[in-house]
């Protein structure tokens, strides 16, 4: 039996939830080392360049994160205003192929293409 939109939406309803719990999961873990880690420095200046260099790869990593996070939010958002897969410029649906590859995807892909190309 052919999978029904709904059923589709369940199951990214789930895929959204799990990931939004495992990068949850993963910023507190990151947030405790860091503030475990958040010493005095080393008195040898090249291991502070390092350390230093690390904090930056972790700060990036943080924001990534924090900003998957929050389009997962607005994708559940838009779920619970069942206005889910519908793009939020065009207002036409988002093809399902798009949802199932970028579940939190809140533009059509002409109007993200077209987004992407305004920001260059």
């Amino acid at each position: 039996m052919p999978e029904t939109r709904e059923d589709r939406k369940a199951r990214i309803i789930d895929q959204l939830r799990s990931r939004n719990r495992e990068l949850g999961e993963r910023l507190a873990r990151v947030e405790a080392d860091r503030r475990k880690a958040g010493g005095p420095l080393d008195p040898d200046f090249a291991e502070q360049a390092v350390e230093r260099e690390n904090d930056e790869v972790l700060d990036a990593l943080v924001a990534a994160e924090r900003g998957e996070l929050a389009r997962i939010g607005r994708a559940l958002e838009r779920i619970e205003a069942d206005c889910f897969g519908i793009c939020d410029d065009c207002g036409d649906e988002v093809d399902p192929g798009r949802l199932e590859a970028l579940p939190e995807a809140a533009l059509c892909l002409p109007c993200a293409e077209a987004s992407e190309a305004a920001r260059r």
